[in-house]
């Protein structure tokens, strides 16, 4: 029988991770890939806070231009605009901070949006021929009804105003009648071929326009699409008058009156009719046709596919339509016409118009109308055009609209900044802003908000394809661009017929950003394009003229990376790492072979730059023997070394920007030395071109997982990263492939096993999962820093991971983030005295140390597969956790979150999981998010506070939470859709026009509509199915104490709402009782000293 040793199990329980299984005290992977000694008590002695109690994950907010949009509502009451898309969206806009997302569930595109005005409610009618009722009294919308039509398409939806019947228009040309509040089909129907002629043969088409009419609500217009109008009486369920038009109508509008209404035809004409003549249109104009002579026909016009025909008290009528241009105009574009009296103003758009609505002073249809702006949801922009100015100017948009202006091709998230970057960043960039705006309010002013308890300085930073930067204020839930930065500036311009420039590895958007990599502190930013480029800019307030510092930076790879069955067993020798470029770079070699010459020109002469980011230095990588350089895959920075690193699939290079030197410049097998763990086989170097021109990685087409395997942008065999390099069944010549530098990353560190002393250090890590530390041995003063070398060097240790390596930080002994050290900010321009130039401060954060615990830190290593911590000095592994077998991770991070430090992941298969650190023990693991595109893999990132962000399309931002506080706190942080606000009383339309005005019946939509009156719809019709926001939902969805508590809740919800109604209702009720008290007061007073006769 076998014996075991208690003492040895019980220190290996010691230093195993409580609770989590993948947690051990030695790994295998060390500096030789021999299990690591045996791990000491007080490395694990770490007192962890955080348990999965802590994280929960939910959307917090959208921003950005809503994708697709198919339709546009407005409430005059509330000021709210809702807006739908094809992928069955609805974003609701109000004042700055209320901003709403909703979603159906079964994603078909929202055809039509109606607001019962001012009754904090939403019509939503889809593709699939359903409508659903949103409750906007919380804030969280919810889906109270929904009702689906089983046997027609629905075309059209009307509320009449202060009423809860909605009138639906289907495809067969019938129109039914729905109750708003039961969502119930009523019997009513009005039926295509009782509205027409029974003498007509053909079928009027789909309805296109419902209406009550302004003068009698108990008429309905009713419009075909073939051309053909009625105007049905709802009491006698009979057509007044019919109207006949050989044009297609695309839109119908009333005058207040009721006595008039205008068409809009497919020929592009506008129709005018009364109601006294209805054998043909009194008026038939066509705006935009040439004006022809001897009464030809006027030239073929586009369609106009909407027009609103608008009153005013005080001047002449506003005619507002979309279409209408005349077609011999090629290459104009989408237009909306504003015709104001004699005047006709046509306003170009840069995108296609999907709908207009016109804002008036009055909700009610039978007034003076009163138009003051009009809403324009154009494909990919949203504008408010300003009636009340004779120039028609556009109102500034307060919602962050043009996130997609050029499209995003990365992002980066920083939470808890420095206070005092967002005002500086703002004020440099107002002066950029443009001018000619309306100076009227932002009109869309509904709902309300306030800035939550829990707020804190947060910047999000965009990367476009056309090489601009935009800074966003992500405070409180809200976005506001901050400041804009052209990084092509740095570039000469391309003359017009030269042609494509000789070394340009892209055709399309050279200058596209890959990598962003900003430090708040010093506010030094570096980014990478796609033309292998990278620039460092400094932040200043005052202008400069200085001229760029221009690098080029040759890095090759001689030595294919071909690794043999005996990786484990053999170590290959030593190959001289390759020096930094030098001499006098070569242009075209006389066969004509590219080498040594950039992809982009850099301005030579000096360069004018305003406040804000200026360029400092570009640094190029160049061609080598007629091939391309590779695209960058990994970047870091440090402010406090001086230093900036990158990587790609040939080797990597250090660069000093304070004395502007290329420090390294080394072949990913150089950086080995004598430790490389894998042999390597001499090959001649391969002439064919490498590169993937242009932005095909960076495309938004979905991408199938199990062909592309994502293609991570960071390698280019992601397949064989692992599973092939460690096989030894698989023949050497399959397992070629390159080793990209994937990731870097600055910190005070041990550089070799047992150092007695921290020292600035580069880590780097590579797709073959092995990690290696730089050792950086910086000068020490500050004068000597401007003019001794950098030495750099590799230190010989190589660690081990499984799967390409994705992101390093630092933990002190008592579980604490480590900040890379940093220099303070300093503006490099200062003029003034009291601004001179200071010296380089620089702040440096030490592991805590103690006598009792030691002076050693822990290093977190996270790779595409798992991730490992390791104690510095010794390298001990204590903890290693098997984050993926069957897919990989996208995105790592080291995030602080509830005053503690965790690991969070986004892996390919959509799962979000977090990790303790050390112990690397699961906190969270939820499938939230499935991985349909590049794009999120390319914008997903995490930050501190438990926050992170991805492109949910391209042009929105989605931002999530996985942090249990934030997901309690959201309530208070989101603002409210609806507010209480009294409906305005009408017009005082006086005797005479209450006489002869208009029908002097009362209208009762009850008594017509009613199941008492109509009778019942067929149940074959339509389908009532209960949203989860209503009781129904609820009782279907919950049960047991949650679903009772559940139901309780939202029943004292509904409550209260009809409570406050009520109250509301009785406060106006007492408000008409004292005045009729009072008016009658003032009667009986006059009356009462005069005789009968004298009354």
């Amino acid at each position: 029988m076998k014996k075991f040793n208690f003492r040895k199990v019980l220190d290996g329980l010691t230093a195993s991770s409580p609770g989590s299984a993948s947690g051990t005290s030695t790994c295998p992977g060390g500096t030789t890939g021999v299990p690591a000694v045996g791990v000491t008590p007080r490395e694990t002695e770490v007192q962890e806070t955080l348990a999965s109690e802590n994280f929960q994950i939910c959307k917090t907010v959208r921003h950005g231009f809503p994708y697709q949009p198919t339709a546009l509502a407005f409430d005059p009451v509330q000021k709210i605009v809702a807006i739908g898309t094809r992928t069955g969206g609805v974003r609701i806009l109000g004042r700055p901070g209320v901003d709403c997302y909703c979603q159906h569930d079964s994603e078909a595109a929202v055809l039509h949006l109606q607001f019962p005005i001012n009754e904090g409610a939403l019509v939503t009618a889809c593709a699939d021929d359903t409508l659903h009722l949103w409750n906007l009294r919380q804030k969280r919308p919810a889906i109270l009804h929904s009702l689906k039509f089983n046997r027609e398409r629905i075309t059209f939806c009307h509320i009449p105003f202060q009423s809860k019947w909605l009138y639906v228009g289907t495809e067969r040309g019938n129109t039914h009648v729905v109750n708003i509040e039961s969502f119930i089909l009523s019997g009513y129907i009005i039926m295509w071929n009782k509205a027409i002629e029974l003498a007509t043969k053909t079928h009027p088409g789909p309805v296109v326009h419902l209406s009550d009419s302004p003068r009698d609500e108990g008429k309905m217009l009713i419009g075909f699409e073939s051309g053909t109008v009625v105007l049905w009486d709802l009491r006698t369920k009979k057509p007044d008058f019919r109207f006949y038009y050989d044009e297609a109508i695309h839109s119908i509008s009333w005058h207040h009156e009721g006595k008039q209404f205008m068409c809009s035809h497919s020929d592009g004409s506008l129709t005018m009719w009364n109601l006294k003549n209805t054998a043909k249109p009194f008026q038939i104009t066509f705006p935009h046709a040439k004006s022809q002579r001897d009464g030809k026909k006027p030239d073929p016009c586009k369609p106009i596919l909407k027009v609103e025909y608008k009153t005013s008290r005080s001047s002449e009528p506003f005619i507002i339509f979309s279409g209408g241009l005349s077609y011999d105009k090629a290459g104009r574009r989408p237009s909306l016409t504003i015709m104001h009296g004699k005047s006709i103003t046509v306003l170009e758009m840069d995108h296609p118009i999907v709908e207009f609505l016109t804002l008036c002073e009055t909700p009610y249809p039978n007034e003076f109308q009163e138009p003051y702006a009009v809403v324009v949801l154009l494909e990919k922009d949203f504008i408010v055009v300003d009636l009340t100015q004779s120039h028609f100017p556009i109102f500034e948009n307060p919602y962050p609209m043009d996130i997609h202006e050029s499209p995003v091709t990365c992002t980066a998230y920083f939470a808890d900044c420095p206070p005092e970057l967002i005002p500086a960043l703002y004020s440099v960039g107002a002066k950029h802003k443009k001018q000619g705006y309306s100076n009227k309010e932002w009109p869309v002013s509904g709902g309300t908000w306030t800035l939550g308890t829990q707020t804190y300085p947060e910047i999000i930073i965009t990367g476009h394809a056309d090489g601009s930067i935009k800074f966003w204020d992500g405070s409180a839930i809200t976005l506001e661009m901050l400041y804009k930065l052209k990084t092509s500036k740095v570039f000469e311009k391309q003359k017009v017929g030269e042609g494509k420039q000789v070394a340009e590895i892209v055709e399309e958007d050279p200058y596209a950003i890959q990598m962003i990599s900003w430090c708040p502190e010093s506010r030094i930013l570096c980014v990478t394009g796609i033309s292998a480029h990278v620039i460092l800019y400094r932040f200043s307030k005052h202008e400069a003229t200085t001229e760029i510092v221009s690098l080029e930076v040759r890095l090759q790879n001689d030595v294919e990376d071909i690794i043999t069955p005996e990786a484990t067993e053999n170590i290959s020798p030593y190959t001289e790492p390759s020096q930094p470029i030098t001499g006098s770079p070569r242009n075209v070699s006389p066969e004509g072979i590219k080498d040594s010459i950039p992809c982009l020109k850099v301005k030579s002469r000096p360069v004018r730059m305003p406040q804000g980011y200026q360029a400092e230095l570009v640094i190029q990588l160049v061609w080598v023997d007629g091939e391309p350089p590779q695209q960058i895959a990994s970047l870091a920075l440090n402010s406090a070394y001086g230093l900036v690193a990158f990587g790609n699939s040939n080797g990597l290079a250090v660069v000093d920007f304070i004395q502007k030197t290329v420090l390294l410049s080394m072949g990913t097998i150089d950086l080995y030395g004598s430790s490389d763990p894998y042999p390597r086989q001499l090959r001649s170097p391969r002439r064919s071109k490498q590169l993937t021109a242009g932005l095909s990685e960076l495309s938004d087409s979905p991408v199938s997982l199990e062909l592309e395997r994502c293609k991570s942008p960071t390698s280019e065999s992601r397949d064989n990263s692992f599973s092939r390099s460690r096989s030894s069944s698989v023949s050497s010549i399959d397992k070629e492939s390159k080793e990209t530098i994937t990731a870097l990353y600055f910190m005070d560190s041990y550089g070799r096993k047992n150092d007695g002393t921290l020292s600035p250090c580069l880590w780097v890590g590579t797709s073959l999962g092995v990690v290696l530390v730089i050792s950086l041995n910086l000068p020490s003063g500050e004068e000597q820093r401007q003019s001794e070398p950098v030495m750099v060097a590799p230190s010989g240790t190589v660690l081990m991971l499984k799967g390409a390596v994705l992101t390093f930080s630092s933990v002190d002994c008592a579980g604490g983030l480590i900040h890379p050290p940093y220099e303070v900010w300093r503006d490099p321009n200062s003029m003034d005295d009291n601004e001179k130039p200071r010296k380089r401060k620089l702040v440096t954060f030490s592991p805590s140390s103690s006598q009792d615990m030691g002076d050693y830190h822990f290093a977190v290593i996270c790779s595409e597969k798992q991730a490992k911590v390791y104690s510095l000095p010794s390298q001990n592994c204590l903890y290693a956790h098997s984050i993926t077998e069957s897919s990989f991770v996208l995105r790592a991070d080291v995030v602080t979150v509830c005053n503690s430090v965790c690991l969070a992941c986004f892996c390919a298969n959509g799962h979000i999981m977090t990790l303790s650190l050390p112990s690397l023990r699961p906190m969270l693991d939820v499938n939230y998010l499935p991985l349909t595109d590049m794009r999120i893999a390319r914008t997903f990132c995490f930050t501190n506070g438990g926050q992170a962000l991805f492109l949910s399309s391209p042009t929105e931002i989605q931002r999530i939470t996985y942090s249990q506080e934030m997901c309690e706190n959201l309530q208070d942080m989101l603002g409210e859709l609806f507010t209480p606000v009294e409906t305005p009383e009408a017009q005082n339309r006086g005797f005479l026009k209450g006489l002869f005005g208009g029908s002097g019946q009362t209208f009762d939509r009850e008594e017509l509509f009613g199941e008492a009156a109509a009778g019942k719809a067929s149940r074959s019709l339509a389908q009532h199915i209960p949203g989860p926001g209503s009781m129904e939902g609820m009782k279907a969805a919950a049960g047991g104490v949650v679903g009772d508590l559940a139901r309780a809740r939202i029943a004292l919800d509904e409550r209260g709402q009809r409570l406050g109604e009520l109250e509301e209702r009785t406060a106006a009720m007492m408000g008409s009782a004292e005045s009729f008290s009072k008016h009658a007061h003032e009667l009986m007073l006059k009356c009462k000293d005069k005789k009968w006769y004298q009354l």
